[in-house]
């Protein structure tokens, strides 16, 4: 056995709670009803009211909201088998980790925006393979293609500027490394999505995304920033200064919106520009969702089975027999015959 919500177990701390405000209920009545006279006189014209039946309904109570708890943990016992067929392509999220995306042109910046997109893409998969590259100066495979979302979030919370240590941003070198990590499967059921500010300081990412159609790798480019150009903050603690170049000169991020928009047309894939609503994920996952998908195979499972619906059907037969039991004593009256006048 084991147990979907084992947290509300918790709650059966309120039951003694719940017992000690009952006792304490009853007591504050019997003390109000005598304070209006003797106690055995009080008894007697309390009569009509039986203690035991407010015991029993207290009781009742009690004892539903135990029950009631029990349905709340989920209790799963037995299991079933499933099988579950699974359908998809192959994703791989390349997402530049360089200075420039902690420009605060998009809030809070950049890369932080486009790692809280990327994984809200992640959770509207369904079927899909994903795996990961980083990309500054060189290109590192975060996580290879895989089906364990929870496994490429955890990675992707890896991903920021210190991940590599030589700076600037090989686009190029970025696409081909994705390329790699897709192998040698059929590229029709191949998409690779570049968050990018397109800014370029190494190899020909044109000649790159060519690479990839030839592999049948479309390419969903994503534009992060402005065309006038943003400063990056550099920050320590409270004290915040702005990148240098190697003459002492601030520099200033810009957009390649050109340079995506060829990669992205080369390869029969979308451009879209980042803005300060969201950086267009869920533009490019509508594209992803009307490609072809391939058969990723038929996986069985072993399901537990929720029994929740028993303890919630003890608490409601409690919970309803007390709403109908009556605290009044049953009377009797015992048959004297007529009364002769």
């Amino acid at each position: 056995m084991r147990f979907g919500d084992p947290q509300a177990f918790y709650f059966l701390l309120c039951v003694p709670i719940f017992a000690l405000f009952y006792w304490w209920s009853f007591r504050r009545k019997r003390r109000a009803l005598y304070a209006f006279g003797a106690p055995g006189l009080m008894d007697k014209l309390a009569s009509g009211v039986s203690r035991m039946r407010q015991g029993i309904k207290s009781a009742l109570m009690c004892v539903g909201f135990v029950f009631l708890i029990l349905a709340l943990v989920q209790p799963q016992f037995g299991t079933e088998l499933e099988l579950i067929h699974r359908r998809g392509v192959d994703l791989m999220i390349v997402l530049d980790t360089s200075l420039s995306m902690l420009a605060e042109d998009i809030k809070p910046n950049r890369l932080d925006r486009a790692r809280f997109e990327i994984e809200g893409l992640i959770d509207r998969l369904e079927g899909d393979r994903i795996g990961l590259v980083a990309f500054a100066g060189y290109s590192h495979v975060l996580c290879p293609l895989t089906l364990d979302y929870g496994a490429a979030k955890m990675f992707l919370g890896q991903a920021d500027v210190t991940l590599i240590s030589e700076q600037g941003t090989a686009v190029a070198e970025a696409i081909r490394a994705a390329i790699r990590g897709f192998g040698s499967r059929n590229g029709k059921y191949k998409a690779l999505i570049l968050i990018t500010d397109g800014e370029n300081h190494g190899g020909d990412p044109i000649a790159a995304a060519r690479a990839a159609a030839e592999e049948d790798v479309r390419i969903f480019a994503v534009g992060v920033g402005t065309a006038e150009g943003e400063l990056i903050p550099i920050r320590d603690g409270d004290r915040v200064d702005y990148l240098k170049d190697a003459e002492g000169k601030i520099v200033k991020t810009r957009l390649d919106e050109a340079t995506l928009k060829e990669i992205a047309r080369v390869t029969d894939g979308l451009y879209v520009r980042a803005s300060g609503g969201g950086i267009g994920l869920q533009a490019v996952h509508e594209r992803i969702a009307e490609m072809e998908k391939r058969d990723l195979g038929t996986q069985r499972y072993a399901q537990y089975i929720h029994r929740f619906q028993w303890p919630l059907a003890f608490a409601l037969l409690c919970f309803v027999s007390e709403a109908l039991l009556s605290d009044r004593r049953r009377s009797e009256e015992v048959w004297r015959g007529r009364f002769e006048g």
